[in-house]
């Protein structure tokens, strides 16, 4: 029996100060603060002020952060222009990811690797990210970029490029929260794959380039849209109870179902969950009735045939709320990456200039390898001319 832990699970890489993960007790803790205290009672500017520096800022520091987020949202013309150049089918996580790498192009600093330097880098990519997404969207729907606005919230600024008019704003406010909830989660796999380019001394770009090209996969990221996809397949709640207990015999996932880490309720679902209810009451939808049913169901059924507790994670709900919200499919995980590049940013930064030993180091995992083997001295080379057929 193989008894290696694949995929890394559980084993320990780096200590970190930003964020811990409580799976048993279904607790998330930003740089000490509960994550259901932040969401109820902080912003996305200060979270990610918080995530960066380490403790909550005062006034003064929060007015100049919140300053400087403002007045780094453009992102420059030829950037645009390049969008323009694109294809309308270009998968938005594609286009923002090359986006990315490009403004390494237009840093006058590149040379300087500092941490000043690249704390001031972490707040340009918070404040160019939205940009670069709501462009992108409004380019390949044939409609011109709106420009970032020189006030109001990270979360109103952004549904504002979208569509181009101002939202309410209690849309913006639940935006907002969202967006705290999103914006760290430990070595998850896009920012394990932030740190580990970065432990390469590569630039914050590269990193953050990584981190979005690992989120973009169905398994990370991309897990709410495969939510929404469930939601619009059942789309009756009448046909929930045979679409899950069907999907559970064919042994499949019940997609927003059951996490990595969390063996009770991922604390932000439970927000989520509310933020949801409150939106589709607004919107008069029927997905979240849907999503509540769905987890239910699973749930209950779960439990009789395989005594197994399984609980909501961070996509179930969010699905529903973000196509209430009247965002597109495929900008889902996008905002993800608007959210959670505080986070990265957060250990990119830890990953360079950690100040405690042990000195952060090159990644370098082990395989085992399992491949072809003909003996100590290796496989005997024959020309092409003179070789057999080989068994598999």
């Amino acid at each position: 029996m193989d008894t290696r832990n694949i995929g890394l699970r559980n084993i320990e890489v780096a200590d970190t100060k930003i964020s811990s993960i409580d799976g048993e007790n279904g607790k998330l803790i930003y740089r000490g603060y509960d994550i259901l205290d932040l969401a109820n009672h902080s912003t996305y500017e200060e979270t990610a002020y918080l995530l960066l520096f380490g403790d909550l800022p005062l006034t003064q520091q929060l007015d100049e952060f919140n300053a400087k987020l403002t007045e780094s949202r453009r992102i420059p013309d030829s950037i645009l222009k390049n969008m323009k150049n694109k294809p309308a089918t270009a998968h938005p996580m594609d286009v923002l990811q090359s986006s990315i790498l490009e403004l390494a192009d237009y840093d006058i600093n590149r040379a300087d690797d500092g941490k000043t330097a690249n704390i001031e880098r972490a707040i340009s990519l918070i404040a160019k990210i939205p940009t670069i997404v709501a462009a992108w969207d409004r380019i390949r729907n044939k409609l011109e970029p709106v420009d970032p606005l020189s006030d109001n919230s990270h979360a109103h600024n952004f549904l504002y490029m979208l569509r181009g008019e101002h939202p309410k704003h209690e849309v913006s406010k639940i935006f907002d929260i969202s967006l705290i909830l999103h914006a760290e989660h430990s070595f998850n796999a896009s920012t394990f794959a932030a740190r580990e380019i970065a432990s390469t001394r590569a630039s914050i770009y590269a990193s953050i380039g990584g981190a979005v090209g690992a989120l973009s996969g169905e398994l990370h990221g991309g897990a709410n849209i495969q939510v929404m996809k469930m939601l619009l397949e059942i789309d009756d709640i009448a046909n929930v109870e045979d679409w899950v207990a069907k999907r559970i015999e064919e042994g499949k996932r019940v997609m927003g179902m059951g996490h990595a880490v969390y063996r009770t309720t991922d604390p932000r679902s439970e927000v989520l969950s509310t933020l949801s209810r409150a939106i589709s009451k607004e919107k008069e939808s029927k997905w979240f009735d849907m999503t509540e049913k769905i987890e239910a169901v699973t749930r209950k059924i779960m439990l009789q045939t395989k005594k197994i507790h399984i609980y909501p994670n961070v996509d179930l709900y969010s699905a529903s709320l973000y196509y209430s919200l009247g965002i597109p499919m495929d900008l889902n995980t996008p905002i993800f990456a608007i959210s959670r590049i505080a986070g990265w940013n957060a250990h990119i930064i830890e990953e360079k200039f950690a100040e405690a030993a042990p000195k952060p180091a090159l990644y370098r995992p082990k395989a085992v390898y399992v491949g072809r083997y003909c003996g100590p001295m290796g496989c005997e080379y024959i020309n092409v001319l003179y070789r057999k057929p080989q068994n598999p």
